[in-house]
């Protein structure tokens, strides 16, 4: 859905980013409370806005307010007659703007504080934590700054303290501008949505409304005014979470017209391409075309070791793959009468994707090229249609289920668009590809028996470039090792390797050693993210 149509469909609340590592997080906050909300650079000028905000939150930032190279926020967000709130540098932004000091301090507050809610008498002031039941204690937050207010702006009131931060949330004495120096968005603050939906519902007066329920009838009407009457659209599926949502919806509104691709290319898990068929065809009533190109990929693969050029390889191949099976789809389509040409491409970009692309601090620094295939037929002029493009990914599985997807799907584990490819270290030949196919069709059955898979983000195996010694029957072995990896995570950012029963373990390695001929060894990777990554490449 296109910005400016959704703001005409729901209040919004606009958050400004300053680079923060928990912006994102604000977004997700403003999402569960059935608020939608829209994160822009914080070098937005009101002036360019396309739509009216009902409130501005200001994110935090690693920088110094104060710094010559410091982001600023546009003075016009002060002027614009709607609440502001800034979180830890956005409330120093707040405090330098309106005539007040911040400066380095030599208690810095990083983790856990304690924080005491002052009662101003002002009922504006005191409206932030209006009707929050407070602990005698003190409210829990997390802090995470080395700056702090060391003066208060003209007209702002002192709303919450420590005991060395004496400004730990402010507020001005008659216009809506509140500021809180702890991070409400993050999940160690123990009332932060509290507090953060205190701003949005009470005080900027937004009715929660944003919810998956009613985003679905409102997106299949914008799907069906954008392809008319007979306008076709193609799109790539993969039988993942958010191709299959997207190419659902797309069913729902248009039918036959969208015409959805999927490529085997040869790495894919094991009766993948037989499964998403008869899912999306028979199950969701899809119209797909399978084209089995993994001849092809593992072929231009032979003898590739390095894990960029893996990528490379496996993306422009996809591309190449795909505009021939577009390309037939478009001549039949032309050859009958009584269907349009095709004019979009569907895609299921998602919302973290949009705010990574527009971070004020731009696209985090580069590790790996992205799992997923992107940039397709930029020459072949269709018109991009991007339905969960303002989703994030639980949203995307709630929708899912609102769709009737089957639970199994809908819950499903994210899978890397190059596939097994980087998850066999070293050469990827057929016979690589199914010795770990099977391995991990052990695993991934062994976790969902033991009813854990749901507890886990992210489950797979990975084919390591070495041999072990071992002994199998009475007979000595010199085979290959496989890697299990499980992680816990909330938004991949960070993960923690996730603590099996040693049951489960026991009984994976046992199968998997005495099923896929060519292991002889397991081990289980207990590396967190940071340092590691999820995947192995």
């Amino acid at each position: 859905m296109a910005s400016a149509e959704i703001h005409d469909l729901y209040d919004s609340i606009l958050i400004l980013d300053f680079g923060s590592q928990y912006s994102h997080l604000i977004t997700r906050r403003c999402r569960e409370l059935g608020v939608y909300c829209e994160m822009l650079p914080c070098t937005q000028k009101m002036a360019d806005l396309s739509w009216k905000p009902k409130g501005i939150i200001l994110s935090g930032s690693p920088y110094s307010v104060y710094a010559e190279d410091a982001p600023h926020v546009d003075p016009a967000v002060f002027e614009a007659g709607v609440p502001v709130m800034g979180i830890c540098y956005g409330l120093q932004e707040m405090a330098l703007t309106h005539g007040g000091k911040v400066e380095a301090h030599t208690h810095r507050e990083y983790g856990f504080a304690r924080i005491t809610v002052e009662k101003t008498g002002n009922a504006g002031a005191d409206a932030l934590f209006a009707g929050i039941d407070i602990p005698e204690e003190g409210m829990t937050v997390w802090m995470s700054h080395g700056d702090q207010v060391a003066s208060l702006p003209p007209h702002f009131l002192t709303v919450a303290h420590t005991p060395t931060s004496p400004w730990t949330a402010i507020a001005h004495e008659s216009k809506p501008f509140y500021g809180v120096q702890f991070h409400p968005e993050v999940t160690h603050s123990k009332q932060g949505k509290l507090v953060i939906g205190s701003f949005v519902n009470n005080i900027c007066g937004v009715k929660p409304g944003w919810s998956m329920e009613s985003f679905i009838p409102k997106e299949i009407a914008r799907i069906r005014e954008i392809c008319g009457d007979k306008g076709q659209v193609i799109g790539a599926v993969s039988g993942g979470v958010d191709s299959t949502v997207a190419a659902k919806i797309m069913h729902e509104a248009i039918g036959d017209r969208f015409h959805a691709i999927m490529v085997d290319n040869g790495v894919l898990r094991k009766d993948e391409a037989k499964k998403v068929k008869k899912m999306l065809t028979d199950d969701l009533g899809v119209n797909l075309t399978v084209v089995d190109a993994s001849d092809l990929f593992l072929g231009r693969l032979k003898g590739v070791e390095d894990p960029e050029k893996k990528r490379k390889i496996i993306g422009n191949t996809f591309i190449e793959v795909f505009e021939e099976e577009a390309a037939k789809i478009e001549k039949a389509c032309a050859e009958d009468k009584s269907k349009g040409p095709i004019e979009w491409l569907l895609q299921g970009t998602l919302y973290p994707d949009v705010i990574e692309s527009i971070s004020f601090k731009g696209p985090s620094a580069t590790i790996k090229t992205h799992h997923n295939v992107g940039g397709l037929l930029e020459d072949m002029k269709l018109k991009l249609i991007e339905p969960l493009r303002e989703l994030f990914k639980d949203e995307v599985r709630a929708l899912g289920r609102l769709l009737n997807i089957p639970a199994h799907l809908v819950g499903r584990h994210p899978f890397p668009g190059p596939g097994l490819a980087i998850r066999i270290l070293g050469e990827v030949t057929r016979e690589q590809v199914q010795i770990l196919q099977h391995a991990d069709d052990i695993y991934i059955e062994e976790i969902r028996a033991a009813g854990l898979y749901d507890q886990i983000s992210q489950a797979f195996a990975a084919l390591l470039p070495v041999r072990a010694v071992g002994v199998q029957g009475d007979a000595r072995t010199y085979d290959q090792v496989i890697a299990l990896r499980a992680v816990s995570t909330e938004d991949f950012m960070t993960a923690d390797w996730f603590e099996f029963p040693a049951g489960v373990l026991k009984k994976i390695s046992s199968r998997i050693t005495n099923e896929v001929r060519g292991i002889n060894r397991v081990t289980y990777d207990i590396t967190s993210k940071p340092p590691g990554t999820v995947e192995w490449l």
